[in-house]
């Protein structure tokens, strides 16, 4: 026994003096990974690229490496699923806040918003045990049809470049991971897993890119999720253009591309593309369930016996397991990981906070708002909104809240008074939350909703119709577009009624997307409140009845009609696509059924809007406020590299509030490279400035911003030259210019 515990000290005596530097959470972590690379086996490196469960991938236990688990966001974390399965496990301490959606974020225009966010969620996800959380997207909304448009940050990618980089600053601070996702141009659900899009290498660069590279570039994103769709015929998730040429190796990035659920299809392609972790293969992402197990995964077994026959070189392998274990000593290693809060009273302020900055006042007619409830004795709230949850729904964006505040709720406690009696009446039913079907709803019922409405309108003196979307199928959801611009379930129709019984009409939507207003003459005022998650109800209220002024802006563009938007007029080719029999097979021998062409190239949103000359309904960055602003002359100069613009914005209202100046800028002509008539390159937005009150933003342009993609030379160009700056309330409100000359 002497012998044995003598042999056993040298044994651990000769492991300790050998450091194993990867433990150590000090050392560099380049030194940790290529120290844990040492040590592992092949069979560990294949274990730690692919899932083990829904949602973790593998560590390595005997070495002491811990998994990493992710969940769905970015609006919240998930409630737990089971191990194996997409049945929910039951648990009864996973109820979380829910979040305002990434629409409603971006809609504040308000970059320190979007920091606390990534703060506050991050906390949520830290708490519940997560190491990477599944998001923030920044797809561009370049349809008002796309069903995940709500999880996205608008149509323009200067904006969404700027809006996600301090989210995703403020998450990783906290040890979480932030997942980018879909890389790129998942911009439909319609045939998602097998749609090819064909797009201009300009508008690849300057639309599609250029989100994704602000957050490489400036918020250093640990982790990307590719996408399910194909571009130029090779899947996104193993796409070894996109993947390694432009992502890895142009822009010089290190982290670990995650594949959607679902989104590997071949083992040498996963091998060759780009893909560093397969996550849900051989299931369609959220129903359907796989039918092999994890060590049938592309990049599991099948890879593991082609490195093992020198098929595939070792490099390949110890590239992605470097990028693994990066991401590992960055998340569920990290010793400086907050142990994070849950339904804290802290979160419950940011997301009301969020929620408020987000709203926006499309119209307000002869000052109908802020409320005044003592002014009206009988209040009809109608709407199905006013009532239903909307955290619940939408795919994987469906959350599991401790509470939330409906609008209904929230109008009984700050509208109703001794002198104010405040009815509901539902108006219209829409059917359960459902993922991958529309639920039917037998139009009797709706009949007789909509009578009892029209009967009890008649009572009113005033109507607050809540209405909008909601997160069913084919509206704001994952796994389907919409197939109508108007608002869905006889919506527009039942407000018009309404107005002709009582023309005091406030209307209230929530949403993701735009829509058709035909009744918009005869409403007094209108807000849009995309989703408010938790506190949607106090959020709406504080800004009905003023305690809170209105200061959002609108991220997309709300057209007329449908057929305004740039991209319809170019047909099927351009939405939702065309079988072409053309198209030759991708290198796995695959020929994608459906080819959308973007034939509007760089022309989407308003710089199309601007192209075409259509005049919108509500333009890009337009929101109303209860008070005015003034903008004093601006001051550009070129410093070094930037351009530095500074203009005094001045409250000459009567109530406090807050006010986001836009910058536009306008390109000398170039005949051989084209330019939009304006493009976003700037913005800001001013505390809360009470009446009076002036503040001066001052606005930084890097020069580089300025830059357009040759398709000759294949690069970023600056033209020189002179360009005006437009300092504005909205794309449409030019309150400024000044012009700067740039060499």
């Amino acid at each position: 026994m002497k012998k044995i515990l003598t042999l056993l000290s040298l044994a651990f005596a000769a492991m300790t003096a050998t450091a194993q530097v990867y433990l150590d959470p000090n050392a560099p972590i380049e030194e940790r990974v290529q120290d844990a690379l040492s040590r592992m086996t092949t069979h560990e490196k294949i274990k730690i690229l692919h899932a083990q469960s829904k949602f973790t991938s593998a560590g390595v236990p005997r070495l002491g490496i811990r998994q990493l688990n992710m969940d769905d966001g970015p609006h919240g974390v998930r409630e737990e699923l089971e191990w194996n399965t997409w049945s929910v496990a039951r648990w009864t301490n996973d109820s979380i806040v829910a979040f305002p959606s990434l629409t409603c974020l971006t809609a504040t225009w308000n970059r320190d918003l979007s920091a606390l966010y990534g703060h506050s969620v991050s906390e949520e996800f830290a708490f519940r045990g997560k190491d990477i959380m599944l998001g923030p997207g920044v797809n561009i909304q370049r349809t008002p049809m796309n069903g995940r448009a709500f999880e996205y940050m608008g149509e323009d990618p200067f904006l969404a470049g700027e809006m996600v980089v301090p989210y995703i600053q403020s998450a990783q601070k906290n040890g979480v991971a932030c997942c980018l996702k879909h890389f790129v141009l998942n911009d439909q659900e319609i045939d998602r897993f097998n749609v090819n899009v064909n797009v201009s290498e300009r508008a690849m660069r300057e639309i599609y890119l250029f989100p994704f590279k602000r957050a490489v570039d400036k918020a250093h994103v640990y982790t990307i999720m590719g996408s399910y769709n194909l571009w130029n015929g090779d899947h996104c998730c193993h796409n070894d253009a996109l993947l390694n040429g432009i992502l890895k190796k142009e822009w010089g990035w290190d982290g670990a591309l995650v594949s959607d659920w679902g989104g590997t299809t071949n083992t040498m392609q996963a091998a060759y593309g780009g893909l560093d972790i397969e996550m849900g293969t051989y299931t369609d992402g959220k129903v359907k369930e796989a039918q092999h197990g994890y060590s049938a995964y592309y990049l599991a077994d099948p890879f593991e016996k082609l490195i093992n026959e020198g098929k595939i070189p070792m490099e390949v392998l110890d590239e992605k397991a470097a990028r693994v274990l990066r991401t590992i000593f960055r998340t569920s290693m990290n010793p400086q990981k907050v142990i994070g809060f849950q339904c804290s009273e802290a979160h419950y302020d940011a997301c009301r906070q969020i929620g408020e900055e987000g709203i926006v006042l499309l119209k307000n007619e002869k000052g109908m708002l802020p409320l005044d409830a003592s002014r009206y004795k009988r209040i009809l709230v109608v709407g199905e909104n006013a009532t239903r949850s909307l955290t619940q729904g939408g795919g994987s964006s469906e959350l599991k809240t401790l509470y939330d505040v409906s609008p209904w709720e929230a109008f009984n406690s700050q509208l109703s008074t001794a002198n104010c009696q405040l009815t509901l009446a539902q108006g219209y039913k829409s059917g359960r939350s459902v993922y991958d079907h529309v639920d039917k709803v037998d139009s009797s019922i709706n009949d007789s909703l909509r009578s009892a409405a029209l009967e009890a309108a008649k009572q009113a003196d005033l109507i607050i119709f809540v209405g909008g979307f909601n997160k069913n199928h084919k509206q704001d959801c994952e796994n389907g577009d919409r197939e109508s611009y108007d608002l869905p379930f006889g919506q527009s129709a039942l407000i018009s009624a309404l107005a002709k019984i009582q023309p005091n009409l406030i209307i209230v939507t929530f949403g993701g997307n735009p829509y058709a207003m035909p009744w918009l003459p005869q409403a007094k005022a209108l807000l849009h409140c995309w989703y408010l998650g938790s506190e949607a109800g106090d959020a709406l209220a504080n800004i009905l009845t003023g305690k809170v002024n209105p200061s959002g802006k609108l991220p997309v563009t709300f057209a007329k009609r449908l057929e305004d938007y740039p991209y319809a007029k170019f047909g099927q080719e351009a939405y939702p696509g065309i079988t072409d029999v053309k198209v030759p097979a991708n290198s796995a021998g695959e020929v994608p059924h459906r080819q959308v062409y973007y034939k509007e190239d760089i022309y989407v949103g308003y710089r199309g809007f601007d192209k075409d000359k259509v005049q919108p309904l509500f333009p890009f960055g337009f929101g109303l406020s209860y008070t005015t602003f003034a903008y004093g002359k601006p001051t550009a100069t070129v410093q070094g590299d930037n351009i530095v613009l500074s203009v005094a914005v001045t409250n000459t209202g009567k109530v406090a509030g807050k006010e986001v100046v836009q910058i536009y800028a306008s390109a000398p002509a170039n005949k051989s490279l084209p330019k939009p008539q304006k493009e976003l390159k700037g913005f800001g937005k001013t505390r809360l400035l009470a009446p009076g009150e002036s503040e001066t933003l001052t606005i930084t342009i890097p020069r580089s911003d300025l830059a357009s993609w040759n398709e000759s030379t294949h690069q970023w160009q600056v033209d020189g030259g002179t360009y005006t700056l437009s300092v504005a309330a909205s794309a449409a409100d030019v309150r400024q210019k000044v012009n700067v000359n740039i060499p």
